[in-house]
């Protein structure tokens, strides 16, 4: 593929390492903002298009969504700013122009492929539409957002198919290469890229580092004889034959494993960009998505019978595709800007059910539907510190819009009256009520009482998630990650009233090591949500009309 222009590129040490190396096995387990999709993914699959052309490669994503907001835009920005036009060099999701090559294996469609001028494709396969590796013939696989991902389906779907062709990519050390990214996971689930760790040989490692200096040391050398004039030896091209020969042997079997921090990226970042993460990131969420730490979760923590059974995706495929029609015209991502509408798991003619929780410095809403036995917790917000519950309900309304019943069930105890040190001199309930009704929402307030004992809630709760219960919670796990990780880590205190849930974190000063997000705060308003739905469910109210919205 032509390029119009030489530009020079930064890369960090570990992009430089990645590349360098070029395992046919390379795992990266690296924190936010080391550039992973930007100058990891994105010379990975380069790569593999240009040394192999006509091959066909898979971009493995856990959900379409992601791909759309996360993985694609990252590697299409990269491509543009490294020269390649979209339309030029490469179209997405349509049939490529008649002066493109075609692939060696042609796919069936080309509405979720990248298509190259060479005639090497890349097929987006998503985890959450069934069948999309089905049939191909891959001669390499990137893995984004690894843990996310569904191993089974990984290993029984996909891993298959990355066969290639032999016939005609069989010396090149990238054919059937696999390179994995993602943050540290916080889930056992989420964990078995981990196990390449003990699968690479450092000594090899070593080995291929070596051999790329000699290489290098030897081109430099021909380089300078040239600069004087003079003609190099014949033994250094015979050398550099061999050299290049053993380093596509080595690395063709090779595995790189290796864990980076986002401190790795600091030069461009900058020490502000770490310390504010510091800041506003959970302390769990630092250590595993920062620092690139390996934790254990709170195994007898205050919910403990919580399982990886109770998360789901549930993504509405119709508007994905819309997205999907813009991107592949344009390149360009909307961003994370979808609303309820790309929610698949949204009843849109029933209320929707919430419960609060309110602090000085931070407040939030945990939003979620009954669905025959089940409790789908829909999606959570929070806002902090100046914004307080105006703002966390616009949030809500805001996302919510194109929602049809514009009825809210506020479910709230005691806590939610007498006091707002929040807002104003009404209470929490009278401006929860107050600003859903200015945003055009109905609200039925439903008053639980005085908070439940821990225990008795402890019981109640954990007998839910173990189907014991009317309802069981399940939650859409890419519309509560904050919530999740805080019901996941959720420890236990004892005392001489029995015990409870550690809320001991929530008396403390804000702090670098003890940030807001993670606390318990959250975990309180899926409590009221979980027991007012349980304890006291209301009759599904008919649609209210709106202004034209629909």
């Amino acid at each position: 593929m032509p390029v119009t222009e030489r530009r020079k590129v930064y890369f960090n040490d570990p992009q430089l390492l990645t590349q360098l190396i070029a395992a046919n096995t390379t795992v990266i387990v690296g924190g936010r903002r080391t550039g992973k999709t930007d100058s990891i993914a994105a010379p990975f699959v380069l790569r593999n298009v240009q040394r192999m052309p006509g091959s066909t490669g898979g971009i493995v994503v856990p959900t379409f969504k992601h791909g759309l907001t996360n993985t694609l835009p990252g590697l299409l920005g990269a491509w543009k700013r490294w020269g390649y036009v979209i339309g030029r060099d490469f179209v997405v999701g349509r049939q490529p122009p008649k002066h493109f090559r075609r692939p060696i294996t042609e796919p069936f469609d080309y509405e979720h492929v990248i298509s190259f001028r060479n005639g090497s494709v890349a097929v987006v396969i998503s985890q959450d539409r069934a069948g999309s590796s089905n049939g191909l013939t891959l001669s390499w696989l990137l893995i984004d957002e690894a843990r996310f991902i569904d191993y089974r389906k990984l290993k029984e779907e996909t891993l298959p198919a990355n066969g290639g062709i032999k016939t005609h990519f069989g010396k090149h050390s990238c054919n059937h290469s696999i390179m994995i990214l993602s943050d540290m996971p916080q889930s056992n689930k989420g964990s078995w890229f981990l196990s390449y760790r003990e699968k690479m040989d450092p000594e090899l490692i070593e080995a291929i580092k070596g051999t790329v200096y000699e290489i290098w040391r030897i081109k430099d050398q021909i380089r300078q004889n040239r600069a004087r004039g003079e003609e190099p030896k014949p033994y250094l091209r015979t050398t550099l034959r061999t050299l290049d020969r053993k380093l596509n042997q080595m690395r063709s079997v090779a595995v790189f494993y290796k864990e980076y921090s986002t401190i790795e990226n600091l030069q461009l970042l900058g020490e502000n960009y770490i310390k504010q993460m510091k800041r506003d990131l959970t302390p769990l969420t630092f250590r595993t998505s920062i620092l690139s730490k390996r934790v254990g979760l709170t195994r007898d923590g205050f919910y403990s019978s919580m399982k990886e059974r109770h998360k789901y995706t549930a993504d509405n495929c119709a508007v994905l595709d819309g997205a999907w029609t813009d991107f592949a015209a344009s390149g360009e991502s909307r961003g994370t800007g979808f609303d309820c509408r790309a929610d698949a798991d949204l009843n849109p003619d029933a209320p929707i059910c919430i419960g609060m929780d309110y602090n000085a410095n931070i407040n939030w809403i945990v939003a979620g539907q009954p669905d025959g036995r089940r409790l789908n917790v829909l999606k959570s917000f929070f806002v902090k510190f100046e914004r307080k519950i105006p703002g966390l309900i616009e949030d809500f309304c805001e996302y919510y819009a194109w929602h049809r019943n514009k009825t809210v069930i506020f479910y709230y105890d005691s806590t939610a009256l007498g006091s707002n040190f929040a807002v104003n001199e009404q209470d929490f309930r009278w401006v929860v009520i107050h600003e859903f009704e200015r945003h055009g929402w109905r609200v039925e307030d439903v008053y639980l009482g005085h908070p439940m004992k821990h225990n008795e809630k402890y019981l109640l709760i954990n007998q839910a998630f173990s189907g014991k219960q009317r309802l069981m919670p399940f939650f859409n796990q890419y519309n509560n990650p904050d919530l999740i990780l805080a019901v996941q880590s959720a420890g236990i205190s004892h005392g001489r009233l029995g015990f409870r849930k550690n809320k001991s974190g929530e008396k403390l000063q804000e702090s670098e090591e003890n940030l807001l997000e993670h606390r318990t705060d959250g975990t309180d308003a899926f409590d009221t949500l979980y027991i007012g739905c349980e304890k006291f469910p209301q009759t599904v109210c008919e649609p209210i009309p709106t202004d034209g919205i629909i």
